[in-house]
């Protein structure tokens, strides 16, 4: 009965992100087209392998199955040729130390970047000025990714984006040249809302 349970939730999940990997929707890339002249090579399929994207969708999918055993996470996930970023904040010690030591026994992660912290429900209250609730992270890291689709010779479809209740912005994914990688950087940085932009991209021609 557990294994047929974790089956379902795995397949749920997969369902869930897989649909991530899809094209964008059209008014999404209707909207690409009207914010800025794009050149051909920028909207050309993503610059992988359909074999790297799918182990890449395998390990979201454990993951994500992770991160839903535990619900008093409020965490996100990205990957990007097997480098993982998670960011999140738990305010159970115990449960924190569990889901650090299930999330690092997944296999074929590469490199994780571990932006999960412990961070106690009276110190959250004490400092909830200062930290975006769930929407507002969501909102913060559309409009940062709509920022990198507007920006002309910016391959978007090769970076991704993450955003933490800090503001925090992570940048993932591979640049084509130093100069993209700097335009990318630069035009996160400029988003009106982020405190701090942490780069785990790479450039690779």
């Amino acid at each position: 009965m557990m294994k047929l349970g974790r089956y379902s939730l795995y397949l749920a999940v997969g369902l869930f992100a897989s649909a991530s990997l899809s094209p964008p929707p059209a008014s999404a890339q209707l909207s690409d087209i009207l914010l800025a002249p794009k050149t051909l090579i920028d909207r050309a399929i993503e610059a992988r392998s359909a074999k790297n994207i799918a182990i890449d969708n395998r390990i979201v999918v454990e993951v994500n199955a992770i991160m839903v055993e535990y619900t008093t996470l409020k965490a996100s996930t990205e990957i990007y040729e097997q480098r993982l970023l998670l960011t999140g904040i738990f305010d159970d010690k115990k449960l924190f130390d569990e889901f650090s030591a299930e999330v690092r026994g997944v296999e074929g992660v590469k490199d994780l970047f571990w932006h999960v912290v412990f961070i106690s429900e009276e110190e959250q209250d004490a400092r909830e000025a200062e930290l975006l609730g769930w929407k507002d992270v969501l909102v913060l890291n559309t409009k940062v990714g709509l920022d990198l689709i507007g920006t002309r010779g910016v391959a978007d479809v090769n970076f991704r984006t993450a955003v933490d209740s800090f503001s925090t912005v992570y940048l993932m994914g591979r640049a084509r040249s130093q100069n993209e990688l700097d335009k990318a950087l630069r035009v996160v940085k400029e988003r009106e809302g982020v405190a701090k932009v942490i780069n785990y991209a790479v450039v690779r021609p």
